[in-house]
């Protein structure tokens, strides 16, 4: 039994000591509780704010956070997420920049293409274009072209014409001729001259009736009269018009065809008005039409209409064409583009005219000096008085593509990358916006070359600012100028609320400070307020009051 109760014992009392082992260990194991001076502080964890705002008022910035002296609202902190303290600027993550996949390009400055379209019509070329008509009274015996849209050359028979004066003008020729031989070996020199100048003179009536040199002198080799004349085409090209039918009667002056050359061709274009400061004599223009797909024609700009169409707010442009092959038809449809080069403040220029004499009336007569059209006989002008300008590298226009700036009306706001900052930064900046060239603007003011512009992701960047209540594309940022002014402007009242606790104000509290008496609502205001005077002035601005004045408060 002794035994029994002695080995009880012992194991009771191992037992024990492997609790407290156990317990031991566990309290040398376990993590010791954090002191308070080891716990973070809960305001080294907050963003440090310098401004606060109104969530429903953004112009109230103050220092200190409050409530709005305008609604009452409690003031949140201006600049979280924010950044930069600039009103301009916009400081994010590198995460948020990855969100917002914002793209930069930079500001580049070089010559550039605009892209002019227009549409039009090919029509006849009227320089080109040749009546033939009656040059004396008659009756058409025949008519060797009786149907429109034949082709002929120079010196072809169209009509043959019965005429009772050219029998008479015939005969005199006849007279004139013999009465010159008989007095051939005449002493009178005086009679042969006058006789010699009466057969001149009816050749060149003859002529004039549009008998050729080759007529005429048949007749006289001949020396019998016939009772018809032949017209012959004056060009190369389309009969166009008939006027007349075979038998009918014929006046002098009377139209019988037309003949026009389509070697040659316009193409008149419509130009929008919003178009014309790129256009200028003389450019190059390409077009095509459905009837020849696939195929790009060429042409040079020869007039642009002084006037402009009221009804389709539209100004005519004709383009001189090459029809070698006559594949231009009059009244085709065409679509039309010109590629004006562009120079600094939207200037055009051409590198091909530089330094060149053109014909006003001949674009394509092109000289390296001054002189004489070789066509008309006019005066060559020089490409400048054409209106365009030398291209150098000093003249080229800054450009950014055009989806950077973010435009609003008669307003253009852009976002340029911050260089050397730690975090992504941009600002927001008002630049002036010249024509657009094709994928480009051409910018005038605001921006400098080699400065990187956000071309994706503006809209991002420009939502998060007015987050911030900082200047947009909605809202315009104000120069101090500007500012200082509105201020002058603005009516404020007479104060009515404490600048310290926003209470009514109790005029028995108040202090005089720089001229201006500030009353509050308790004793214990005064005391704050002369702490830091120029905040609580401005809560009193911002809340679109005034102090009283010292002498107007004393009387």
């Amino acid at each position: 039994m002794k035994i029994i109760f002695s080995n009880v014992w012992k194991i009771s009392l191992g037992g024990l000591l492997i609790l407290l082992v156990t317990f031991t260990l566990g309290r040398c194991t376990a993590p010791s509780p954090q002191s308070p001076a080891s716990k973070p502080k809960a305001s080294s964890l907050k963003p440090k704010v310098s401004l606060w705002t109104c969530s429903m008022h953004p112009q109230i910035k103050l220092p200190n956070p409050g409530q709005c002296p305008i609604c009452g609202m409690d003031l949140i902190p201006l600049d979280t997420g924010g950044g930069s303290n600039n009103p301009r600027e916009l400081t994010i993550t590198p995460s948020a920049l990855k969100l917002m996949q914002i793209e930069t390009s930079p500001v580049e400055r070089k010559f550039v293409q605009a892209d002019v379209r227009m549409v039009g019509k090919v029509d006849f070329d009227e320089t080109r274009t040749a009546f033939v008509a009656a040059r004396m009274p008659g009756r058409l015996d025949r008519l060797f072209v009786d149907y429109t849209g034949v082709q002929v050359k120079q010196g072809d028979h169209l009509a043959s014409i019965y005429s009772p004066e050219l029998l008479s003008a015939q005969q005199e020729l006849i007279q004139a001729l013999q009465s010159v031989k008989a007095l051939t070996n005449s002493q009178s020199t005086i009679v042969r001259d006058i006789s010699q100048s009466t057969v001149e003179a009816v050749r060149e009536k003859l002529r004039l009736w549009g008998l050729t040199a080759e007529q005429i002198q048949e007749i006289e080799t001949r020396g019998t009269i016939t009772d018809h004349i032949t017209l012959y085409s004056p060009v190369n090209g389309i009969v166009i018009h008939k006027n007349a039918q075979e038998g009918g009667y014929v006046k002098t002056g009377d139209r019988i065809y037309t003949v026009a050359d389509l070697s040659r061709v316009w193409v008149q274009l419509e130009a929008y008005e919003s178009d014309l400061p790129w256009l200028r004599y003389g450019q190059k223009v390409t077009f095509t039409t459905e009837a020849w797909p696939g195929e790009t024609f060429e042409g040079t700009i020869a007039f642009i209409d002084p006037l402009l169409n009221a009804a389709t707010r539209t100004v005519n442009v004709r383009v001189n064409v090459d029809n070698p092959e006559l594949k231009m038809k009059p009244g085709l449809f065409v679509r039309a583009i010109a590629h004006p080069s562009i120079a600094e403040d939207g200037k055009v220029t051409n590198p091909s005219l530089a330094g060149k004499w053109i014909c006003p009336m001949h674009p394509e007569v092109v000289k390296d000096a001054a002189g004489a059209c070789d066509i008309c006989g006019m005066d060559l002008v020089s490409a400048e008085e054409l209106g365009y300008v030398t291209a150098d590298e000093t003249n080229a226009p800054l450009v950014i593509p055009a989806t950077a700036p973010l435009i609003t009306g008669t307003r253009a706001v852009v976002y340029v990358e911050v260089p050397d900052q730690e975090k992504p930064t941009y600002e927001g900046r008002e630049i002036v916006l010249g024509p657009k060239a094709g994928t480009v603007y051409i910018v005038n003011d605001g921006l400098s070359e080699g400065e990187r512009v956000v071309t994706r992701g503006a809209f991002k960047l420009d939502a998060e600012l007015q987050i911030h209540a900082k200047p947009s594309m909605m809202s315009v940022a104000q120069s101090a100028e500007s500012m200082k002014q509105g201020e002058m402007n603005m009516e404020l009242k007479p104060q009515t609320l404490c600048p310290v606790m926003g209470g009514v104000i109790d005029k028995q509290y108040f202090t005089d400070y720089n001229g201006m008496r500030i009353y509050f609502c308790c004793p214990g205001c005064e005391t704050d307020f002369l702490s830091d005077p120029d905040t609580y002035l401005e809560k009193i601005k911002a809340a679109g009051e005034k102090p009283e004045t010292l002498n107007k408060a004393t009387e």
